[in-house]
């Protein structure tokens, strides 16, 4: 007689990877986790490293304007002094 089982692919498919292929799920997991962990850190690296650029730019535009507001200044304290000994004279 022909025996008229019938076989379920998926559920065997589960059964043998629980029963033995434990060991290879367990390291597949881990290599995705690792992969997606690399492509976190690269995009973050990327960005940081944009955003501490742009940081530098702004430092240099403001000790710019810092030179500057200070050469502003020492004129005005130059032209008030003169003023003060013009009109003490």
């Amino acid at each position: 007689m022909i025996d008229r089982k019938h076989y379920h692919l998926v559920g065997s498919i589960g059964k043998d990877i629980l029963n033995n292929g434990k060991l290879p799920a367990l390291l597949l997991i881990a290599v995705l986790a690792s992969s997606s962990l690399v492509v976190i850190t690269t995009y973050q690296t990327r960005r940081l490293t944009v955003e501490r650029e742009q940081l530098l730019l702004e430092q240099n535009i403001l000790d710019i304007e810092w030179r500057n507001l200070i050469l502003e200044d020492n004129v005005i304290s130059d032209q008030s002094r003169f003023e003060f000994v013009a009109t003490e004279q």
